[in-house]
């Protein structure tokens, strides 16, 4: 809910001024439910429900609307989770990442967990005002794990 509340509260401003971006971060989750985390998937799955119903309510004020869809990233918590399972089966923790894209996400085409920099980068560019066009949208980060070509 505290997305909603957040949108809810700034969306007003951002409709007066005629211009705003508003940027939810979601997962390939949301599109690709992992077994071994449903609730995470749904919630993630909401999150872009909630994007593209904004996105509707702000039609044509300016404002944009938009959830970014990382894949697997090296943030602190994913390294502490790699390290925890590579300590449980005895590899390091860069093998692991490795064991765990073969195991959890076979689809990936990129084949490393993305950088943060690389996830900010993509929102970067929707905050902007070159993404005047990109609204409603999901926008992919994801190193090719999703299969779709849409």
């Amino acid at each position: 809910m505290s997305g909603v509340r957040l949108a809810r509260h700034y969306a007003q401003g951002m409709r007066e001024r005629g211009w705003g971006r508003i940027q939810f971060i979601s997962s390939e989750s949301a599109l690709n439910i992992p077994t071994e985390m449903v609730h995470y998937g749904v919630s993630k799955t909401a999150l872009q429900g909630l994007s593209r119903g904004l996105a509707k309510v702000l039609a044509g004020t300016g404002v944009t609307v938009n959830t970014v869809l990382p894949g697997p990233t090296r943030t602190e918590g994913a390294v502490q989770m790699m390290v925890d399972l590579a300590a449980e089966r005895g590899v390091t923790p860069q093998e692991m990442e490795a064991i765990f894209l073969k195991e959890n996400r076979p689809s990936t085409l990129l084949h490393r967990f993305a950088s943060p920099e690389e996830v900010a980068n993509l929102c970067v560019y929707a905050a902007s005002e070159q993404a005047s066009a990109t609204t409603g949208t999901a926008l992919r980060v994801e190193g090719g794990i999703v299969e779709s070509i849409a």
